[in-house]
């Protein structure tokens, strides 16, 4: 008899049966919803059929449920919507999974409320014990910049660094400076900015480049630290419907993702990325431990041309509105940047480099042009990262030069709320060009940037399609001409972003071959109104074939 896996038969495992769902399947049926699959040849079907980690059968109901075998456990949608599983296309996963840990400042709306939570949080420290965490955002309370004057005098004994949530500005208190020997004549590296009063003194607020001065001394997390971020942020992105990611991260966290694989710890499948400058590292990584396989794949590499809007040090062509003087900052050299990629390139490496700012993705275009010119042609799936500030004449060159732009939507509609104020009108109307980038036939994937912005690809959709700013202010859509369509929004988070990772051979579309990852949708996000995208929720996440995470439970 088969096993049902539904909402009613839930509650009656409360009293009976429920070890047998914690058994391994062999074979899984997913049924009882619209099933939205990615395939061209054919997007729509009422059922899955899943065995032993792949997808068997996708069609009509009847025909599905016929060649089931006895023993499938069946997954009822009841009347929801079935995706393939959502590939986040870039996130910072171990960092994601620390600060969920960590303390949370996000959110907070006056700077005593933001004094208050660290306050709190390192009360429940020993002395010396940093306090770590934060994704604070100045805006939320009118755009005054956090200093350690706020949180000296509640952390006298704890040194503080706590990242703003576009990671690109951090604040140390007194303590965190003194640990790492910085002082009010320290200079700012190349690349980055420290914050100082009108006498001259650090307010304890560091950019960019200049993040290492405390950064860099900041105690690493251990082994058993770095597992217990990973586990808590595999709970994380199954509950959001995430089965697989872009990791960007470091050479250190691809050890340990190497040894989450071995141990099988590994829940969500990953591409991993790792620095551009370390492009040599990487190839030897590789040689001595191989490319990996569909659980973790490794030969990406990630670059950095610039920082980002908050944090003033996204690279423009024309200065900032807010501060003339302005223009952001590059924090590699154009020629650093051609010789790490033509390098990486000439190796087979995939690269991807972070670009907010008009100067620095036209920088990195330029970059991928001459590199491909020299390396000549193959399939090498260049990615700008971020993409969110493009000159209205650099949308093209995406599709042109086969360059993928790799996007987050949910940054969309939170920056939305304050990025005119600091480049303008026109320059906004490229930013987060999503309609204008398509419509040009560049190739999009969509992710979350999480820990800056929540791993929520339901949020992320809600973004692409009304761009709805987060303060309610934009409800026709903030720039509502690069509206996308639902249909376009769940290709880039499904099978666009699995091209974008050397992966739709594997995953991103349901039919016969393709990993049994799938999302299962408590409502049809195809016909809801658009403005309440945001309101479904993910009922069932399954990858390999099992159920992953179950909200009935």
């Amino acid at each position: 008899m088969r096993r049902l896996i539904s909402a009613v038969v839930c509650l009656g495992l409360l009293f009976a049966g429920a070890a047998e769902l914690l058994a391994e399947p062999s074979a899984l049926l997913i049924t009882g919803g619209r099933v939205w699959t990615a395939d061209a040849d054919r997007p729509w079907a009422e059922a899955v059929l899943c065995v032993d980690g792949e997808i068997v059968a996708v069609g009509d109901r009847a025909d599905i449920e016929a060649k089931a075998p006895e023993d499938a456990v069946i997954v009822d949608a009841a009347g929801g919507l079935v995706t393939p599983g959502w590939f986040d296309s870039h996130i910072h996963l171990f960092v994601g999974g620390r600060n969920l840990t960590g303390v949370r400042l996000r959110g907070a709306k006056t700077p005593e409320e933001f004094t208050r939570r660290i306050a709190e949080f390192a009360k429940q420290l020993k002395p010396g014990e940093w306090v770590r965490g934060g994704e604070w955002d100045h805006t939320i309370w009118g755009g005054e910049l956090p200093s350690r004057d706020w949180i000296d005098a509640v952390t006298p004994d704890n040194p503080v660094w706590v990242n703003r949530l576009d990671g690109h500005m951090a604040l140390a208190n007194t303590a965190a400076l003194r640990a790492a020997k910085v002082d009010d004549s320290a200079v700012a590296p190349e690349g980055g900015a420290i914050e100082r009063d009108a006498s001259g003194r650090m307010t304890g607020l560091l950019r960019d480049n200049a993040m290492d001065l405390v950064g860099g001394v900041a105690p690493s997390p251990s082994a058993a630290d770095l597992m217990k971020s990973l586990d808590a942020a595999n709970d994380y992105l199954l509950e959001r419907g995430v089965t697989s990611v872009v990791q960007m991260g470091s050479l250190e966290e691809l050890a340990a993702m190497r040894a989450a694989r071995s141990s099988g710890r590994l829940r969500v499948r990953v591409r991993m990325a790792t620095p551009l400058h370390q492009w040599r590292q990487l190839l030897e990584e590789i040689e001595r431990n191989g490319p990996g396989d569909n659980w973790l794949a490794v030969g990406m590499l990630k670059g950095f041309v610039d920082g980002s809007l908050g944090s003033h040090t996204a690279a423009f062509l024309d200065p900032y509105d807010d501060v003339p003087s302005d223009r952001g900052l590059m924090v590699n050299t154009a020629d650093d940047l051609e010789v790490w990629t033509r390098a990486a390139d000439a190796a087979g490496l995939q690269v991807a480099v972070h670009a907010i700012g008009d100067r620095a993705i036209r920088t990195q275009l330029d970059v991928f042009n001459h590199v491909a010119k020299a390396n000549g042609a193959r399939d090498r799936r260049f990615r700008i990262e971020h993409a969110q500030h493009i000159a209205a004449e650099d949308v093209g060159r995406f599709a042109s030069q086969d360059v993928i732009a790799s996007v987050q939507p949910y940054h969309c509609i939170d920056d939305g709320r304050w990025t005119e104020p600091l480049i303008g009108v026109e320059r906004s109307k490229t930013t987060h060009a999503y309609r204008s980038l398509l419509d040009a036939g560049a190739r999009v994937a969509f992710g979350s940037d999480w820990y800056v912005a929540p791993a929520t690809p339901i949020e992320g959709i809600y973004g692409a399609v009304t761009r709805r700013t987060l303060d309610d202010k934009n409800p026709g859509g903030w720039f509502p001409e690069q509206k996308i369509s639902v249909e376009e929004s769940l290709r880039a988070y499904t099978v666009d972003s699995a091209y974008a990772a050397f992966a739709e051979e594997h995953r991103g579309a349901l039919r016969p071959g393709m990993a049994a990852d799938l999302v299962v949708v408590d409502d049809d996000l195809f016909k809801m109104a658009p403005e309440s995208i945001n309101t479904a929720t993910v009922r069932y996440t399954i990858v390999d074939g099992k159920v992953a995470y179950d909200a009935t439970e």
